[in-house]
């Protein structure tokens, strides 16, 4: 999948953890709960951090001879493992993390029988191991401007919402979040100048194209004056685009290729594509 997000693996290795709570919160999300005393060497970025993980596909499942990075070496040696015994990969973000407790909520998207992560999640896994592999962010710190936009999928909401939840309290902007049911949305902890807008796709439309005919209706504040040159660019915007492909390379191309925004300041990442 397309994308300029950089893994930046943490020097905690796997971290071990059990499902200790899981609850369906809305027609298409299941809340998983992590906890474990490994949890307490976690390292807590915000934002849009994302990671591994590793899931059981039967009793027999082993996590002991993961590697401790998946980086290319990782993800060979990962390959050599037993199909019986080895655990499926997925990648996620932490929707919440309470250091304090040592718990790490995941709102996994279900999608009916279909995949291995929505259904496991679905069945309300409480007791189940689990690995954690941290991979970083993508929106940082150094990424929260004072202007912002944001736009996702419901696949992308996780991170949308954790931008939001840990920009400046002075950023202003907008959000676009697209779901396939209003039903699916969760409160949002944003600062009071960033609009968030939730916008609810049509049946038999493409996952991502309700999203971003919203982004490009949007503009940065002093776009009018933006130059046409990627060199100079609009110094105090960042923006963030995650979700299905087609949304997140569109979504860039438009804020780069179309309004000059500098590609230092768009961050995007496709998290799956529509077949």
């Amino acid at each position: 999948m397309a994308t300029n997000i950089a893994v930046d693996h943490a020097p905690t290795g796997l971290v071990a953890a059990e499902v200790t709570r899981a609850e369906q919160i809305s027609p298409n999300f299941v809340r998983v709960t992590l906890s474990g005393d490994a949890l307490a060497s976690w390292r807590h970025l915000g934002y849009d951090q994302w990671f591994r993980i590793a899931l059981p596909v039967s009793d027999g499942t082993r996590f002991d001879r993961l590697s401790d990075r998946f980086d290319m070496r990782g993800y060979l040696r990962y390959l050599t493992l037993p199909k019986a015994t080895r655990p499926v990969i997925r990648s996620y973000t932490v929707r919440e993390f309470r250091p304090e407790r040592l718990e790490l909520d995941v709102d996994f998207l279900t999608h009916g029988t279909a995949g291995v992560a929505g259904p496991w999640a679905a069945s309300l896994p409480v007791g189940a191991p689990v690995g954690l592999i941290d991979q970083g962010c993508g929106f940082t710190a150094a990424d929260a401007a004072r202007r912002v936009l944001c736009a996702g999928d419901e696949s992308a909401m996780p991170a949308v919402l954790g931008v939001l939840r840990d920009l400046p309290p002075d950023s202003e902007g907008d959000a676009v979040i697209e779901v396939a049911d209003l039903d699916d949305r969760q409160p949002v902890h944003a600062p009071a100048g960033v609009n968030v807008h939730w916008i609810e796709r049509e049946n038999d439309a493409r996952p991502g194209t309700a999203a971003l005919a919203a982004l490009r209706s949007f503009r940065p504040r002093s776009a009018a004056d933006a130059p046409t040159s990627a060199e100079s660019g609009i110094s105090d915007f960042h923006a963030f685009v995650a979700g299905e492909q087609q949304l997140a390379s569109g979504g860039r191309k438009y804020l780069v290729n179309e309004l000059g925004i500098p590609k230092t300041q768009v961050k995007f990442c496709g998290y799956w594509r529509q077949r």
